[in-house]
């Protein structure tokens, strides 16, 4: 006597319109429209544009991340000024100093990253205010 039992349905082909062609998991729907699992955006014909609010609060967000990321940058640098890493083995002073390392650069990539991506949302933010330029065949 067999341990697995066979299946008493043999496994459907796949039709015109399925969003997946090959057997499903059990459990799973078969019929996935495509334009139904792609959201709401790929069933409309008309995409939404972003307006200037949008980028003005993304810009806004982001400087405030910033600003709190410098915060937290500076608190760590003068952590590590307060308390240098020293420790009598040669090999345990050179991974502290390396995470010390890691730990400041990360804080201060992360404020510079938020910092610029906020830039950069304020300038488009203002380019949405200026009039568009019709555009001209080249």
């Amino acid at each position: 006597m067999s341990a697995a039992s066979p299946d008493p349905q043999p496994p459907e082909a796949p039709r015109d319109g399925d969003a997946i062609a090959g057997p499903t998991a059990p459990g799973f729907p078969r019929n996935v429209n495509a334009a139904a699992a792609a959201g709401p955006a790929a069933s409309s014909s008309v995409s939404r544009r972003k307006g200037p609010i949008s980028f003005l609060s993304g810009a806004l967000t982001s400087g405030l991340l910033a600003w709190l990321c410098l915060g937290l940058s500076k608190n760590v640098l003068a952590y590590y000024a307060l308390h240098p890493p020293h420790y009598e083995a040669q090999v345990a002073q050179s991974i502290a100093t390396a995470l010390k390392t890691m730990i400041v650069g990360m804080t201060f990539l992360a404020t510079f990253s938020f910092a610029f991506v906020g830039l950069g949302l304020f300038l488009v933010f203002l380019r949405s205010l200026l009039p568009s330029r019709p555009e001209t065949p080249a």
